[in-house]
């Protein structure tokens, strides 16, 4: 195969990328349009009088059901076909967004965000996504999906709240039921189907090495950072509002608060993540991120008598959260073995969802019994005990991770082929799928000559 075939997506590849990464985004909009404006809604629900901890459950609850389900739903789309467990998971999510539309109780509620939860694609959505691209660009479409992502999350935060003046929280739960259905259509009739399913080490989970995982003391490092962050975050969703609110913002106003916010937050981050992968200075971008973050939570504790000083902080907030975002899976990527990417990204996405349950959980109880400044202490301690933990870690060497089909011509002679790519410069470690038709290494970002690789596994 050319080296120029190999370094460009083919049609189908960015057909499934996009409708992926299209349907992905749909599920998440779902979540993140809600984000900003479903505490004080919930919070006008029968039962919810004096019930701010149920109010939290309502928040986060979702992260739950996805925690529990996302990994067997992977396991399923093995069994039983991608799609038909991505059909059944859009389905399950659009049933639980209608059911939130038309819940007349905060309990009627908390059930339905649980329906949601356990729509959980995920897995089953990169696993297709990794059925239908190949080793060289996969990296390329999963990117796809995490940029999909983030622009979801920041277009979500502005635009809910005047989204839901227009139509109301029940509006933002239909509009996210039928974008579900609609997207179902697409993963039917735009997205490919794929000639074969099969594992893929590098972007799925195997659970029987979920183990290894967890023996990984940087691993679990990160593992706790992503649930910090996501839990931090939750509690922060279900308090600011009723702050803002209080403070006379009304709350289809509140986007004054979030536009600076994230898109500062955007703009700085950018040029921060560049220094920290070209220079070798993640670890301090990583840390930098954190400090960010802990420095707004504790500014909030003593700074809520002011829309302004609110904003203010949100902006650090943000720049902080944004690095953060960007860098976690870059340094899981890094870490993690390369053949087990796919189960250390698992694990990382199942603390993220219990991250968001604690959040909303521990945040409700929190705001009800002890007030704003009980959440933001909560916070804050989480922040500065990830800060510690970081702070004392070893920072991840500057590799990064390529990924190629094994030729015919080295079926069968896996051995040699290690051999020759082992003895390169700036390769670290060499590993094979479980097929041996993928082989996967980590290099130096610096003094790896890739060609050189590439020549060896062509045969050339």
């Amino acid at each position: 195969m050319a080296r120029d075939n190999r370094i460009q997506m083919f049609p189908h590849e960015w057909r499934a990328s996009t409708t992926l990464s299209g349907v992905y985004a749909l599920r998440m909009l779902g979540m993140f349009l809600v984000l900003p404006v479903l505490a004080l809604y919930a919070a006008n629900l029968p039962g919810a009088e004096n019930n701010k901890a149920l109010v939290g459950v309502a928040m986060g609850v979702y992260g739950l059901t996805q925690a529990v389900l996302q990994l067997p739903l992977g396991m399923a789309s093995d069994k039983f076909g991608r799609k038909k467990v991505i059909y059944i998971g859009l389905i399950l999510f659009a049933a639980g967004s209608f059911m939130a539309a038309a819940a007349d109780s905060l309990t009627m509620l908390v059930a339905a965000r649980a329906v949601q939860g356990a729509g959980a694609v995920s897995a089953a959505v990169t696993a297709l996504l990794a059925d239908l691209t190949r080793d060289e660009v996969r990296t390329r479409a999963m990117a796809m999906i995490g940029l999909s992502i983030g622009l979801t999350f920041s277009v979500s935060l502005v635009a809910a709240p005047v989204m839901a003046d227009v139509i109301g929280v029940q509006g933002l739960f239909v509009l996210t039921g039928v974008l579900t259905l609609t997207s179902i259509g697409v993963v039917a009739w735009l997205t490919p189907n794929p000639d074969v399913s099969r594992l893929h080490e590098d972007a799925q989970a195997q659970p029987g090495r979920v183990a290894e995982v967890l023996g990984n003391r940087q691993l679990l490092s990160l593992d706790f950072g992503i649930f910090a962050l996501h839990a931090a975050q939750m509690a922060l969703f279900t308090t600011l509002p009723f702050a803002m609110e209080a403070l006379g913002l009304l709350k289809n106003q509140h986007w004054k608060v979030y536009l600076p916010a994230t898109v500062i937050g955007l703009v700085l981050m950018v040029p921060l993540i560049i220094v920290g992968e070209t220079r070798n200075k993640l670890k301090q971008v990583f840390v930098f991120g954190i400090g960010c973050i802990a420095s707004a939570q504790i500014a909030l504790m003593f700074g809520l008598d002011s829309i302004w000083l609110i904003t203010a902080f949100m902006i650090v907030y943000f720049i902080g959260f944004n690095i953060l975002e960007a860098s976690l899976p870059s340094m899981v990527s890094k870490i993690a073995p390369s053949d087990l990417k796919g189960t250390a990204m698992g694990v990382y996405n199942t603390m993220q969802s219990v991250g968001l349950f604690v959040g909303g959980a521990v945040g409700g109880i929190l705001l009800q019994h002890y007030g704003f400044n009980g959440v933001f202490a909560f916070c804050s301690a989480l922040m500065l005990l990830w800060l510690l933990i970081a702070s004392v870690s070893p920072a991840p060497k500057p590799v990064k991770n390529v990924a190629y089909a094994v030729q015919p011509q080295w079926h069968g002679r896996t051995d040699t082929l290690y051999r020759a790519l082992t003895g390169l410069q700036g390769v670290e470690a060499v590993t094979f799928s479980q097929d041996k038709h993928t082989v996967y290494i980590k290099a130096l970002q610096k003094g790896f000559d890739q060609k050189a690789a590439e020549k060896i596994i062509s045969g050339d």
